[in-house]
């Protein structure tokens, strides 16, 4: 199987730039023999600069850029002549990325909005040239700052990405034929377990012009919050996302006890995306007849709306879109 194009995590060596020398000249002419000082500053070394670009999706156009290293700043010279500043280095990234010191893995910063900048590595200053240190008892002085070090390390970089709706679910559960059936996404389907291995986006229409943006990720089975299947890799993903949509079959035995799996995973992930609002959707309703429709309405738990859906015959879907912008809308 060829490898995926979604990267949504990768750690990466910076170094910004060391700060160039002040200079130490002094001036010599034709008519004059003992001139002043007149060393230039040295040049700031370049930064090292993330942006949040939303033409970007993934982090794969920094998967084998391992390391990353700014230019130094130029020396300064005589006549007072600046060195040049070293060239600072823009690493575009999607919007919604985690930025993580690479020892501790603590959190440093978020770029949440299109546009938003982080000096990771910020470069070094220009030393001063001797011309500063001139004075009315030292006319001459023959020394100068040297340029300050650039900063390096290990940072990691995190995608979470950035939804109104976040789908929620077992393998198999629907949500990719839901995602085909209400908006233009083509996420692969098959009937089997774990068919989406990355997740997904697509935007769906509402009334009156309005849309809102929902993500797919890939199934969460009982114990992904302890790293079994592949859930855990992407539950980060359902963080950002406005309203989280569970998902569960009509052909579960228990529809009840599958959403209650589903969100006790989320708790033991990060109990912080209980706060989010929820809806309940029971897929694949036009495979069970009415009683067996009956005891399962009459079995879910009453805070949090519910819908049965089928995206296959398009039950339902009208009436999803209906609770959730009213999810979203408060």
């Amino acid at each position: 199987m060829a490898e995926s194009n979604f990267i949504d995590y990768v750690r990466i060596f910076c170094a910004s730039g060391h700060g160039g020398a002040g200079s130490t000249h002094l001036h010599r002419a034709k008519y004059v023999a003992k001139g002043g000082p007149d060393g230039g500053d040295g040049g700031r070394g370049g930064h090292i600069i993330l942006r949040a670009n939303p033409q970007f999706w993934t982090l794969i156009h920094l998967k084998y850029r391992k390391v990353v290293r700014a230019e130094h700043g130029g020396a300064g010279s005589f006549a007072l002549r600046k060195g040049k500043n070293g060239e600072d280095i823009y690493l575009d990234v999607p919007v919604g990325t985690t930025v993580k010191d690479g020892e501790t893995e603590e959190v440093i910063y978020e770029l949440v909005e299109p546009g938003q900048e982080l000096i990771l590595c910020r470069g070094g200053r220009g030393g001063l040239g001797n011309n500063n240190f001139k004075s009315p008892t030292n006319q001459t002085p023959r020394y100068a700052q040297p340029g300050e070090d650039g900063v390096e390390g290990w940072f990691i970089l995190e995608l979470k990405l950035l939804a109104d709706v976040g789908l929620v679910g077992f393998p198999n559960a629907g949500k990719s034929t839901l995602l085909a059936a209400i908006t233009s996404a083509k996420p692969k389907i098959a009937n089997y377990a774990f068919t989406t291995l990355e997740p997904n986006l697509g935007i769906v229409r509402y009334h009156d012009d309005r849309s809102f943006v929902m993500a797919d990720i890939p199934g969460i089975i009982e114990g992904a919050s302890e790293g079994k299947g592949i859930g855990l890799r992407f539950l980060r993903h359902i963080e950002r996302n406005s309203v989280l949509l569970f998902m569960v079959s009509a052909e579960e035995k228990n529809v009840t006890r599958g959403y209650e799996i589903l969100l006790g995973e989320l708790r033991k992930y990060n109990p912080e995306l209980l706060v989010k609002d929820r809806v309940l959707a029971v897929t694949k309703s036009d495979l069970i007849d009415a009683k067996r429709r009956s005891r399962i309405e009459a079995a879910l738990p009453d805070d949090i709306p519910h819908v049965f859906i089928s995206s296959v015959v398009g039950e339902g879907l009208d009436e999803l879109k209906n609770v959730l912008w009213t999810a979203l809308s408060k």
